[in-house]
């Protein structure tokens, strides 16, 4: 049909759509999403799987280890005194140790040049000697200083005391662990000083607060997060390094143990004895230290780390998903869609 010029035809009519219906059942094309296959993954993982059974398998059935002996001195009086002792000893030296670092930091970072100068010089000299070297060296100071006085410089001495009197093998041990991780720990101090912003001490100093109070309330929980990882590490390297006291006969657990297979000639199972309690006290540090860490880090992240328990009750609860899903797909008739 012609239609007059200048009139535009009406567009046609547009069928109405047909409205979903609620009972209509769903389409079962819809392709299923199957997750990606990490078949090299699950290969490794065996195979690492397969070779820490191995291991365990040998270091269990292994008769050499003589796990009956190991049982039998795993808690004897002379075990335990010389692992107290080791625990004494870590906890004592890491206190005046990190006491003595923070003042050797605060030296350190001072604008004091003879301060500077002195701090970093006994940083260089602590961390330059070996451990053994240094306790050997004080074990035998009395051959250096045979006697130590208070008195006047140059003059006459009021107090006079022997050297060999005054350091036993302890006090020595004390005192040659404490003066090494002393120089480690003012580092450690330093550089968690060092990682917070210079605008925390100047907002600080704009506010009015003094450099003391700024380093007390507002520089040092900041350095915190960065202080204590590395503070952790040197806490098992202290109790680990405390079995070199051994070589000045102080009964710490290595010498306990020494002692004990010099008479009986089990060398083996008490050395496994020793290795079982620092394995155990290590993990109970890794744990402590992993919830210190995670209370320092509440300033710097918007959700926290999940502990232990919170994974372990996380993949139960996966678990018992993935159990229920399992039992509800072998419980569904089968239809003739699914033959």
């Amino acid at each position: 049909m012609v239609m007059p010029s200048g009139v535009t035809p009406a567009p046609a009519a547009i069928p109405p759509r047909k409205q979903p219906d609620d009972t209509t059942a769903p389409d079962t094309d819809v392709p299923r999403i199957v997750p990606r296959r990490n078949t090299g993954r699950r290969i490794t993982a065996a195979l690492a799987l397969l070779l820490f059974a191995m291991v365990l398998n040998s270091v269990v059935r292994n008769d050499a280890f003589q796990w009956g002996v190991v049982g039998r001195y795993f808690t004897t009086a002379a075990v335990l005194d010389g692992l107290l002792l080791s625990l004494w000893l870590t906890a004592v030296v890491m206190v005046l140790g990190f006491l003595i670092g923070a003042l050797l930091a605060v030296m350190r970072l001072s604008a004091n040049p003879v301060l500077r100068t002195l701090s970093w010089g006994y940083v260089w000299i602590f961390r330059s000697t070996p451990l053994l070297v240094q306790l050997l060296f004080w074990f035998n100071i009395g051959a250096l200083y045979p006697t130590l006085g208070l008195g006047v410089p140059f003059g006459p001495q009021f107090v006079t005391v022997q050297t060999v009197n005054l350091l036993g093998p302890t006090l020595t041990a004390v005192i040659g662990l404490t003066l090494h991780e002393s120089a480690y720990a003012a580092e450690v101090v330093r550089g968690g000083i060092l990682s917070v912003d210079a605008g925390q001490t100047e907002a600080a100093q704009a506010l009015g607060l003094s450099r003391r109070r700024t380093l007390r309330r507002i520089v040092v929980p900041q350095a915190m997060r960065s202080i204590v990882p590395t503070a952790g590490n040197m806490l098992i390297g202290t109790l680990k390094g405390t079995s070199i006291v051994s070589v000045l006969a102080v009964h710490d657990l290595l010498y306990s143990v020494q002692l004990i297979y010099n008479q009986t000639y089990q060398i083996i199972p008490l050395l496994m004895v020793a290795t079982l309690w620092y394995i155990a006290v290590t993990t109970a540090l890794s744990i402590a230290q992993f919830y210190v860490e995670r209370h320092y880090a509440r300033g710097n992240s918007r959700a926290l780390p999940p502990t232990p328990l919170q994974r372990l009750r996380f993949r139960l609860t996966a678990l018992r998903l993935w159990l229920r899903r399992a039992t509800a797909a072998d419980a569904r008739p089968v239809t003739g869609g699914d033959r």
